[in-house]
């Protein structure tokens, strides 16, 4: 049911020319007298989700300051499981779709089996992500003490926004959180009055020396863009996301239509992966592309059409302009991204995106799509202001959101709970 995932080499001193000496001997700090600190992430999927993408940096990191920190992944679950959980999250972030007993029956089941197969640690300090298997530790404690694993603190790592969750399902989860030693949100707006457990704010963050970050010479870059049917001489839309309606993407389809009336050469593209617990995703690509046929220069394209990081990071640094529409946002890493690039970017009015950028000055916050489309028109006709918020939103992922930042906000958590 747990499978470990393999994970890179990354070094502390290959992220000092993005964030500085100071960083990494603020990690070397804070990580003395945690040397070999065994400490467990756990999430569902290895590949296709933001917290995949956090998790392939933080932990080696982690690592390399000294610490003995693993990451698995729930293995050989039922897709039927995920269909539940994608419901799950919907309605945290506050659709409102109830879930059946059966439903509720089989997220438990399914946590009953993963507890019973827990990595035997022991561990000093277990992280959950999330809630598809946030019940675990519910049913580890119903185990025969023989059974279950040493583990010195347990935190629930929330990447949801959580600021307005239907109310059935967070009252059927609520007691599993307050299980835990201490819950993680990237916002403390995020966290619900009824939990009972301290609660710590860590942002996500980027990696600058991951290949979607990489610099791509602008002739490769180019001839990258260029392979997808999209000519790298107009002017392009892009938005980078899981094919999800929470990131509204029919309303950047909207906007780009709108503009399209006044800007015949404006192209759109709509990049994105399909995530492995992420069963909505696949239907949500598939209306996409429907819509795109009625218009050549819009562009649907996932990992299943070659996509992977060279490629998004070629979409990012030559896009004209970023759109990131969320409705809901806990933190959009491809925002980050993005800025990192010196993109001006235009997101929705979520909280986690208004947590990245600060309106006028390193991009813009929209409402509606009108908004939006306005926004993204200010920008395409005013080179000089792209080039200011872009420059802005770099400074502010290097002050806030690179991988260093992220690690040392987990260790002085560690400090504070051992």
């Amino acid at each position: 049911m747990f499978r470990e995932v393999e994970l890179p080499e990354k070094l502390l001193k290959d992220q000092a020319p993005h964030a500085g000496e100071e960083a990494i001997r603020e990690i070397r700090r804070l990580a003395q007298g945690m040397e070999n600190l065994s400490v467990l992430h756990i999430n569902s999927t290895s590949y296709g989700g933001g917290v995949a993408e956090l998790l392939y940096t933080i932990v080696p990191l982690m690592r390399d300051a000294g610490l003995d920190a693993r990451w698995y992944v729930m293995d050989n679950v039922p897709p039927q499981f995920f269909e539940v959980t994608k419901k799950i999250h919907n309605s945290l972030q506050g659709a409102k779709t109830p879930l059946t007993d059966n439903e509720w029956e089989l997220y438990g089941d399914i946590n009953m089996k993963l507890a019973k197969n827990f990595p035997p640690g022991p561990w000093d300090v277990v992280i959950i992500h999330d809630p598809q298997p946030l019940a675990t530790l519910a049913f580890l404690d119903d185990l025969p003490e023989s059974q279950k694993p040493a583990v010195g603190r347990w935190f629930w790592r929330c990447h949801i926004d959580l600021s307005t969750p239907f109310a059935a399902t967070w009252q059927k989860l609520v007691g599993y959180v307050n299980r835990f030693d201490g819950a993680i949100f990237t916002s403390r707006k995020y966290a619900q009055d009824d939990l009972k457990i301290p609660v710590t704010e860590i942002t996500p963050s980027t990696d600058p020396t991951s290949t979607k970050n990489a610099i791509v010479p602008d002739e490769e870059g180019r001839k990258i863009i260029a392979s997808f049917g999209i000519n790298p001489e107009r002017p392009l839309m892009v938005q980078v996301s899981r094919f999800d309606p929470w990131k509204d993407p029919f309303g950047v389809v909207d906007a780009y239509c709108m503009l399209k009336a006044e800007k015949p050469d404006l192209q759109l593209a709509m990049v994105g992966s399909i995530a492995h617990d992420d069963p909505e995703g696949v239907e949500l690509l598939g209306k996409l592309k429907k819509v795109a046929e009625h218009d050549q220069d819009i562009h649907v394209l996932s990992n299943e059409d070659g996509v992977g990081a060279a490629e998004v990071a070629a979409f990012q640094q030559l896009a004209t302009v970023v759109v990131q529409k969320s409705i809901r946002e806990g933190f959009g890493l491809t925002i980050t991204e993005a800025m990192w690039k010196m993109r001006p970017v235009v997101a929705g009015n979520a909280t986690g995106c208004r947590l990245q950028i600060t309106d006028g000055v390193d991009g813009f916050i929209i409402g509606s799509t009108e908004e939006c489309k306005e926004k993204v028109n200010e920008i395409l006709e005013n080179p000089d202001l792209a080039l200011r918020l872009g420059r802005a939103a770099r400074e502010t992922v290097r002050e806030k959101f690179l991988s260093t930042r992220h690690v040392a906000n987990y260790l002085k958590l560690f400090a504070q709970s051992q």
